[in-house]
Order: C-alpha cells, then structure tokens, then sequence
C-alpha cells in the first residue's frame, strides 16, 4: 500500500486536546455520529448524519442531491423497520460496548437477518462501497482486459496500489487492488474502464437497484464522502451478499498477499528509473492476523463516515456476515474486536434465529421518484489513507463527529 499523505500523529494530539477541552455538541438539526449514537428515534432514516467537514458541500451550479425515498414496507421485514437493536431474545443478549450507529448480523446463505442495529439508517459507506464497484466491474469487464495507467491514476491522493503512467494493469488486478489495498488509483482506473466517471457511478446505482439496495446512492466510485453518499447495514449486507456469490469477487477479498506490477519510468523526472511491481498485503486485519474461518472483507473510513467494516466467516460450515457503520475504536475495544463479538453472537445463535431477511418485496415509495443517480459533481478533493483496523485518527476516546471537525478541515479517507 502507498500511502501518500500521513497526519496520525497531529490527528492523534489534536484528538487528545478535543476530549480534554471539548464537550460533545447535542445541538444540531441533524445529528452527528457519536460514540453509541442512540438510533431508537430514527435519527438517519432519511439523512445520513450531518457532516463535520467541507466534503458534502455542493459546488456552486450543480443541483444538491434529493434524499432517496424512503421505502415502504421496509425491505427484510417488518422488524427491521425498526431503528433500534432488533434481536431474537432467545439468541441472548447482543453484544456491548459496539460502537457502530447501525450494524447487522446475517446467515451468508440462508439471507436470515440475525439481529442488527438501524438496518435502514442512511450512513456513509467509505470505501466499503468498493464492493459495489467490484460487483458492478464483474458485471461489466472482462478481466483480461489490459488497462493503461493515467497521471490522473498516479497523482490520486489516498490510498493507492501503485499504478504509474504507461504501467499496463489487467482489470483482475485492478480488482484485486481495489479490495486488497483499497487503492484509489484502481477505483479510479476502473471507473474510466466503465465509460468514465458519471457512467461509472450511473452503473454502480444501476446495480444497487436491481438488487434491491434502496438506501443506496454511489456518489463516488472509491468512496470517498460526497454530496448525495449513502447506503444502509441492510444494503451493504445485500452487496456484500450478492458479490459472494462470483467466485473470482470470492477469490480476490480472500487474499492475503498478491502481486502488483510496476510501471515505466516517469517521463518528466530526469534520470529516473523503472519501477518494479511489488507484493501487496491486504488491509483487512481479521485475514491478514487469521482470524479462523475468515473469507474476506472490506474496510473503511473517512471522517464524516467514521469506520466500517463488512466481511463474512466460516465456522462448523456455517458462513456468516457482518456490516459495521458509523463506529470508532477507543481504548481497550478496537472495532476488529468488536467485529470479534458480533461473529461470536452470530455463531453462538441457533441456526434459524432471525428478525428478518436479505430480500427484497415489491413496494412503494413515500414520495418521489426511486432513481439513485449519483450528482453530476465530483468530490471537492481526494483524501488520504491510515491503516484501517487500527487507526483511530480522531476517533480514538472521542466522539468522531466533534474530534474531526477539529482535527482536519480537509476531509481524509482511511481504508
């Protein structure tokens, strides 16, 4: 992974300084994600939080998204209209000390809803919807397809996998970039392979609605915070579900090491010298520490989004999914420990348990029309990248909402 900008150290401190000096804001009109955000009054039905940056700010000339309808009856369930914990009291108790806004808990092949946590609340996905863009490129591209490295794949801020000018890439290794490394270099290239841009995001959305994925708008393929953004626990269950089902989206997300190829040298840097591929190492913890039965996952994390996770595992052949949103680490309860305790409950459930299910009903909407085009705007910036399970940023002992305003005007993305 090629991180090309670095702040851990000023987030950190500044952080600090925020918990010891700062009391957390209740006031807004629109909540924002904190610690244990409290969702039994339904807080994000329709509006994702309030953003603590510039990230979601509509350029002028360019129409500010419509919040998408919101769908009745709700997909899964009658219970997972619910916006508070929806469990099955002979499952036991849910897990404590989550910190996520919304999460869920799901049999991978059954589609049984085990318990979750404001399954419809509208939240920021980060990079996680990179498994829509995978999805939607498996769809469209063949893997063999060459691809030709840009400046513009080069010169993209955050996390990247290393494409250069002139470097020759397959759409498989794109991929394979895009969920092991969450490169946005790969997003980017694969997005021009999809017809550029807009087309790339009208794809994306496209795929979203056939699956039923209603609390979804794709409104930057690397997903990076932009006006418009948001998908649900419920709807990045549904992608993650339906992208598990291809076996080379399988085989990708369950990598641990694979090799990146190099580029030529740059043109404009006298007296340069090729650069030669390397071995990339995936970004998901669980996988890389061995987490037993692990079959793969993607991180994320912006400021506005917080951090989320969605992933799925194998135990005594039973093969499990979870989604985390809008969550934080904080001293002694890592978010890869929480996702620990989530697979626990989930495995330690009778089979059958559940509140709801991965489907969709047929329904009609609360007012509007159910398009999910993305805004024909790009994002004001790119932003850059941390090590996603164990980064904190300004999460760490501090509300993220409040910590990020403070720590950086320039939104960042972690994955």
């Amino acid at each position: 992974m090629i991180s090309r900008i670095s702040r851990v150290g000023a987030a950190l401190a500044v952080a600090a300084a925020t918990v010891l000096i700062s009391p957390v804001a209740a006031s807004h009109a629109e909540p924002a994600i904190g610690y244990g955000t409290d969702t039994d009054a339904c807080p994000f039905r329709v509006h994702t939080p309030k953003p603590i940056d510039e990230s979601e700010v509509v350029q002028p000339g360019h129409p500010t998204p419509t919040p998408l309808p919101v769908p009745t009856p709700a997909a899964g369930g009658a219970r997972l209209a619910a916006c508070g914990v929806v469990s099955d009291p002979k499952a036991g108790a849910t897990p404590t000390d989550l910190t996520s806004s919304g999460w869920l808990i799901a049999d991978l092949d059954t589609g049984d809803v085990i318990a979750a946590k404001d399954p419809h609340g509208r939240y920021r996905p980060a990079s996680t919807i990179k498994t829509l863009l995978a999805l939607t490129s498996l769809k469209e591209l063949d893997l063999d397809t060459v691809v030709t490295g840009t400046t513009d794949d080069y010169g993209i801020e955050g996390d990247a996998c290393g494409i250069g000018p002139d470097g020759t890439y397959t759409v498989r290794e794109l991929l394979t970039g895009l969920l092991m490394v969450s490169g946005n270099d790969c997003a980017n290239a694969l997005a021009r392979q999809l017809g550029g841009r807009e087309q790339a995001l009208t794809k994306m959305n496209a795929v979203a609605t056939s699956i039923g994925a209603t609390d979804t708008r794709a409104a930057s393929p690397s997903g990076l915070d932009a006006p418009g953004m948001s998908t649900s626990p419920f709807d990045l269950a549904l992608i993650f579900r339906e992208a598990m089902q291809n076996a080379d989206f399988r085989h990708m997300i369950s990598l641990k090491e694979a090799h990146f190829p190099g580029y030529p040298a740059l043109k404009d840097v006298p007296g340069d010298k090729a650069h030669p591929g390397y071995t990339m190492a995936t970004s998901n913890s669980l996988l890389r520490d061995g987490y037993p039965g692990m079959l793969g996952g993607k991180t994320g994390f912006t400021d506005d989004a917080c951090k989320t996770f969605v992933g799925a595992v194998e135990r005594d052949g039973r093969r499990l999914l979870i989604v985390q949103m809008a969550g934080l680490s904080v001293a002694g309860n890592m978010y890869v420990d929480q996702a620990r305790r989530m697979l626990d409950y989930g495995f330690a459930a009778p089979a059958g348990t559940t509140v709801g299910s991965l489907t969709t009903v047929e329904r009609h909407d609360d007012a509007g029309s159910t398009a999910h085009d993305a805004p024909h705007q790009a994002s004001a910036d790119e932003s850059s990248h941390l090590t996603p399970w164990l980064l904190g940023g300004a999460c760490v002992l501090v509300i993220c909402g409040v910590a990020g305003a403070v720590v950086l005007r320039r939104r960042r993305a972690h994955d």
